[in-house]
């Protein structure tokens, strides 16, 4: 349709805050919550501009370079660095099965990307 994917991106999540918005209005009513502080702002602001800003542009970055079918197979790596970071942040054991299928995600990546075994 010749929509820039960022002016996409946008405007899906404008609209999705357009419509939540009549909702939130109606069912939290932030008139009556007290006022969110400093620590809160900070959170929201890292979130907006951290998960949500930068992973859109590195998301389109990598669609544009590496093309979509590589950008989608990065979801595949999403259980390898929650348990890692489960293991490193919350002390979280790292079991036989999991590094089983750590293994076996890292296999069906070589698989998929075809380079390492088209060698042999």
């Amino acid at each position: 349709m010749g929509i820039d994917p960022a002016v996409s991106a946008f405007g899906q999540i404008a609209g999705t805050t357009v419509m939540a918005l009549p909702l939130v209005l109606l069912i939290d009513q932030p008139w009556r919550l007290a006022a969110p502080g400093a620590v809160v702002w900070g959170a929201l602001v890292g979130l907006a501009l951290l998960s949500t800003a930068l992973a859109y542009i590195i998301f389109f970055r990598l669609i544009a370079t590496a093309g979509a079918t590589n950008t989608s197979l990065v979801t595949l790596l999403i259980p390898i660095s929650a348990i890692l970071l489960g293991v490193t942040f919350l002390g979280e054991r790292l079991s036989a099965a999991q590094l089983g299928g750590m293994g076996l995600i890292g296999l069906g990546l070589l698989a998929l990307d075809g380079r390492v075994f088209s060698r042999r």
